[in-house]
């Protein structure tokens, strides 16, 4: 029976939203109409979606698999250290007992100078064809989360915060890498994972736009029901958009914040590259009034976004099953919103 669940799941898989010839000046347009209702339907069901988007060429995303794997992670450990961040989940992660996993982080990813400052660290020449490479790629990425964000705010009627809202945000790349597991080892290295902490989880930022770069897949979304679905893309130009917890809240929960997970342990190194929107540290999230009435309350209380970064990172936060609830769910609401 479970099997056959699972098996329901795979085949199921992520909605498909195709993006081509469609762009931030398209407002609008019938297209735009057409790819918005689809925007809106799959992140207020599943809270994610597979997004074909041809904007960045798959030349592109091969040169940036390239430099990860040839000049980024084979850098000394003293040079990766440096990239260090005063933000939990920021800068450099790794060196993890058991776990073959290191990560790298570019703050202001989509703009010249955040580019230009992580690559002046980490290289004594600032690698600037990385820099440039990882410039446009971040700024392609952000025209793509700009204009999934806009959509979700025209469908819910509050077109008129976009501007205030991208105002609070910045964007954060992150290059991942996975490492292989041997034979006999995997079990092993389960355990590991579990202890660190890389297991399901829902991310905390505003929106997410996953890309696995060298076709080791790993990602997998929970369906609702208990199962799985593996995000498999099925093109050279596909890319995962995710929901966070920041977006569930400032919508009133019109937009769902999946849990979701990496499954590592195969016998292939797996290379992936995320662009993260994040709220200011200062950015006070709370929905629009507009999107609370009697019929839909208010399900969470205001809270500043980075205080509610701090809390992940508490031993409160951190054993909390949902710590957007945790933090500051509104009980009562959350049942009549639900009945």
């Amino acid at each position: 029976m479970a099997a056959a669940a699972a098996a329901a799941a795979q085949e199921r898989g992520f909605p498909k939203i195709d993006f081509a010839g469609v762009g931030q000046a398209d407002t609008g347009s019938p297209g735009w109409e057409a790819v918005r209702d689809q925007v809106m339907e799959a992140l207020g069901s599943y809270g994610c979606f597979e997004a074909v988007y041809d904007r960045v060429t798959p030349q592109l995303r091969g040169l940036i698999l390239d430099m990860a794997a040839e000049e980024l992670f084979p850098l000394p450990l003293e040079a990766k250290i440096k990239n260090t961040s005063d933000k939990p989940f920021g800068g450099y992660l790794g060196q993890i007992s058991g776990f073959d996993y290191e990560s790298l982080a570019i703050t202001d990813a989509p703009l010249p100078h955040g580019a230009a400052r992580f690559c002046g660290l980490l290289w004594p020449d600032g690698n600037p064809d990385f820099c440039e490479k990882a410039y446009t790629f971040s700024k392609k990425l952000g025209e793509l989360e700009e204009m999934v964000r806009r959509m979700v705010l025209e469908s819910l009627g509050v077109a008129e915060y976009h501007e205030e809202q991208s105002a609070s945000t910045w964007y954060l790349l992150r290059f991942s890498k996975y490492g292989a597991v041997g034979d006999g080892e995997e079990e092993e290295q389960e355990g590991e994972r579990k202890k660190a902490g890389y297991m399901a989880h829902r991310d905390v930022n505003t929106l997410a736009i996953v890309c696995q770069l060298n076709g080791v897949d790993g990602l997998e979304v929970d369906s609702g029901d208990g199962q799985w679905i593996p995000a498999k893309p099925s093109s050279p130009t596909s890319y995962f958009v995710i929901a966070g917890d920041a977006f569930r809240a400032w919508s009133n929960g019109k937009v769902t914040a999946p849990l979701h997970r990496v499954d590592v342990g195969g016998e292939d190194t797996r290379y992936s590259v995320m662009l993260f929107s994040v709220p200011k540290d200062e950015a006070v999230i709370q929905a629009p009034a507009e999107l609370v009435d009697e019929q839909r309350p208010s399900l969470f209380r205001p809270f500043a976004f980075g205080e509610f970064l701090r809390f992940c990172v508490t031993e409160e936060g951190m054993k909390a099953k949902c710590k957007l609830s945790a933090y500051c769910g509104q009980a009562a609401a959350a049942e009549a919103a639900e009945a």
